[in-house]
């Protein structure tokens, strides 16, 4: 296996490995602390949210650009908004088939998205050049 691939699958476990915390963590101390209604909607946003936000931050702190991250974030959360439609248009309405729908989905979303810009998982350094400020 090549070092570049060696990084790309450690990078993608690393995500992995950050969202999962968050979920258990975030998700195990919003339930203690937040008294959020028992809905479908409320947990499959809250979830994807817990997730996206370690595995955000862990990608900072490894020194990638807002452009990566924001990019990680939206494979996050466009399952979690498919799951919304169905549920919101009454074509799957069991919650844990749902959240399950939506945590399967987001694995390979990341993983299209770590290939459309392999440089940029795959490489030695992310942060290279100073991030543009904004204008």
């Amino acid at each position: 296996m090549s070092g570049a691939v060696r990084r790309f699958s450690r990078h993608y476990l690393e995500m992995v490995a950050a969202m999962m915390l968050g979920m258990v963590v975030l998700g195990g101390a919003s339930s203690l602390v937040l008294d959020l209604p028992d809905r479908t909607s409320v947990q499959l946003v809250a979830m994807a949210i817990w997730m996206t936000l370690p595995m955000v931050a862990w990608m900072r702190f490894r020194g990638h650009r807002w452009r990566a991250c924001n990019e990680m974030a939206a494979a996050m959360l466009v399952p979690a908004g498919a799951a919304l439609a169905l549920l919101g248009t009454g074509v799957v309405t069991d919650g844990d088939a749902l959240i399950m729908l939506e945590h399967t989905a987001m694995f390979p979303a990341m993983l299209v998205v770590m290939l459309l810009r392999r440089d940029e998982y795959a490489g030695h350094h992310h942060d290279d050049a100073p991030e543009p400020s904004p204008a």
